[in-house]
């Protein structure tokens, strides 16, 4: 049953990879700027989610990477659904795990972190792990997946007012969306997750500094890594629970 519930998700996840390119090519601009309307060359990109590639530019030219996006989408897929088994919530994992991706991929692309895309994952957390409370067999809480997204959100608000330097007010806004899914979790869950996103994320900075391609003021985009952490505290949860 987990293998082929696995064997799914991780299909259900190549098959959205393949819809994120050309959105992150969109929206992958600095901030302030209007998200882009054409490709490359420009001739115009055709609305919504899909592959990057141009219907003028001709067959086979493409303006964006594809394969990365599908393997790593394909396999979050596949390890979410590995830990968690055939549990209500891993629908909303599913669900969500392609946005994350691309926030992250934004984020690395331009150190930000859209409106677009984090307030509505918040919503969307909240929204899908409700349902999911409704059903039998979930193994979390959604009173507390609620209060994880406001202490979490309030907790890195903090961090922000101290270093805005450090911490952008996307991390905020992605935070809540966190916070709800770790908090589905527990207390526990949602503090190993959170402290994994920051050990990556200081981990990556040390490495710039030594390898001296950053100073120690330079910012770098931390979402990545607080995705990752969230990543990583859902697949304790999910064995665990």
């Amino acid at each position: 049953m987990n293998a082929t519930l696995t064997a799914a998700a991780a299909a259900w996840g190549a098959g959205a990879g393949l819809l994120l390119p050309r959105p992150r090519y969109r929206l992958s601009v600095e901030p302030g700027q209007p998200r882009r309307t054409t490709c490359p060359a420009g001739h115009p990109l055709a609305p919504g989610p899909g592959p990057a590639r141009c219907r003028d530019c001709g067959p086979g030219t493409r303006y964006d990477r594809t394969l990365p996006t599908v393997l790593v989408t394909a396999l979050g897929c596949a390890a979410l659904a590995a830990t968690t088994g055939p549990r209500p919530e891993l629908a909303a994992w599913l669900l969500l795990a392609p946005f994350a991706v691309l926030l992250a991929q934004i984020d690395l692309a331009v150190r930000r972190l859209p409106d677009l895309l984090t307030l509505p994952l918040a919503g969307a957390a909240a929204l899908l792990l409700g349902l999911a409370a409704l059903l039998p067999g979930h193994a979390g809480s959604w009173p507390t997946a609620l209060l994880g997204a406001l202490v979490l959100g309030a907790g890195y608000f903090v961090l922000f007012l101290v270093n805005p330097a450090g911490m952008g007010f996307g991390d905020v806004k992605l935070a809540l969306g966190l916070g709800l899914v770790l908090g589905w979790y527990g207390w526990a869950v949602l503090m190993a997750g959170t402290l994994l996103g920051l050990v990556l994320g200081a981990l990556y900075g040390m490495g710039l500094v030594v390898f001296r391609r950053a100073s120690r003021k330079t910012a770098f985009p931390l979402g990545p890594f607080l995705i990752a952490g969230a990543f990583g505290g859902l697949l304790l949860g999910g064995l665990a629970g």
